[in-house]
């Protein structure tokens, strides 16, 4: 247990968001693909995607290479507009 508190404490301390902009996405289904793939990405704590919006929150141990989080993107089936 306390190594997982251990990770979550220096994920929160070092943690980086960046929220992109995504195209295509309707609903939950869309959502739930797009955070699947990101969450795939090494150092990725955790991904937000809101279909409404066309918005992706993403929180990673350090800022993210944007070459792989459209390669991502494009995986799920959806377009990298890029960071907002």
């Amino acid at each position: 247990m306390s190594t997982e508190t251990n990770a979550e404490t220096n994920t929160e301390t070092n943690a980086t968001t960046t929220v992109y902009k995504v195209t295509g996405m309707t609903c939950g289904h869309c959502e739930s693909a797009v955070r699947e793939e990101l969450s795939a990405l090494d150092g990725v704590a955790s991904v937000e995607a809101v279909a409404g919006t066309g918005l992706v929150t993403v929180v990673s141990a350090a800022p993210l290479d944007e070459a792989a989080v459209r390669a991502a993107v494009d995986e799920a089936g959806y377009e990298l507009v890029g960071q907002v």
